[in-house]
């Protein structure tokens, strides 16, 4: 295949790529971006996100031109000597590969529960969805997607205040995983919450009140279709959003500690309710 050159800043067919705002090219121009080469084969291999356009540096394209080749990517490809490509998104982009994205439209949470549900009870399994509240740390968000998608989580459901997991700081520390585990917002926490316990899902809520059940004595296989609930590491799961679980789970530490990091604590939470 072969590239095209982009030449000048103002070029009109690189216009995604510019100062690469995630907030501003979300609204204006329904965009997301895909940086680094491991993202760039997840969303050309497993996603079903297709990229409108990628750009390289010259160095990128000779690395992975044969791998695009072999991919038959059906959209354009950009390449760009390094100081331009620097100079087009406004800082030295080390990594040299991007991709520009159109965004999705909404998705209704419950459909997506039920959808994911319905797949996983198609390979003779329960569910397993994250719900996420509250957290406003891209790394968090991205964490814990790259763990969901580890972990055969079936999909995430995000409250109105956590981070977007397609920003691109949440893609890249999700090492694709924002790109490949379904996921959606709800406009109302508490109903969605409400919406899983009447389709018989039982929320989990990591909380690390010692009257919690250890959830070392969980057994996965007498759940059945899961939520594992968390929350922000300051302030954790919201009264309301406790008063909705079915169970209230806690990691087991040593004295002194009260708290992991909320990615750590759902990786180790989604190993434990992991079934085959």
């Amino acid at each position: 295949m072969e590239p095209v050159r982009i030449e000048t800043l103002d070029d009109p067919r690189i216009a995604d790529y510019r100062n690469l705002k995630d907030a501003q090219l979300a609204r204006d121009r329904d965009r997301f971006i895909v940086e680094g080469r491991g993202n760039l084969r997840v969303l050309l291999d497993r996603s079903p996100f297709r990229p409108e356009s990628i750009l390289l540096s010259a160095r990128s394209w000779g690395a992975l031109e044969v791998e695009l080749a072999e991919a038959k990517p059906d959209c354009p490809v950009y390449v760009a000597d390094q100081p331009v490509l620097d100079a087009i998104v406004g800082f030295a982009i080390h990594r040299g590969v991007l991709a520009a994205c159109r965004r999705p439209g909404p998705t209704d949470p419950l459909a997506l529960a039920r959808k994911g549900i319905t797949a996983a009870r198609s390979r003779g399994r329960a569910a397993r969805l994250v719900l996420l509240e509250g957290l406003t740390n891209h790394d968090n968000v991205g964490g814990i997607l790259r763990n969901a998608m580890a972990l055969g989580a079936d999909a995430v459901l995000l409250c109105p205040r956590s981070c977007d997991p397609l920003y691109r700081k949440a893609i890249r520390t999700s090492m694709g995983g924002s790109l490949v585990v379904p996921f959606a917002r709800a406009p109302d926490f508490e109903a969605l919450l409400d919406g899983l316990v009447a389709m018989g899902v039982a929320v989990v809520a990591l909380d690390p009140d010692p009257q919690g059940t250890d959830l070392a004595a969980v057994d996965p296989a007498a759940i059945g279709d899961a939520a594992l609930l968390v929350g922000t590491e300051g302030e954790g799961v919201s009264a309301a959003a406790l008063a909705r679980a079915t169970r209230r789970v806690r990691i087991d530490m040593e004295p002194g500690v009260d708290s992991l990091n909320v990615s750590v604590a759902a990786a180790i939470a989604l190993h434990r309710l992991r079934v085959d």
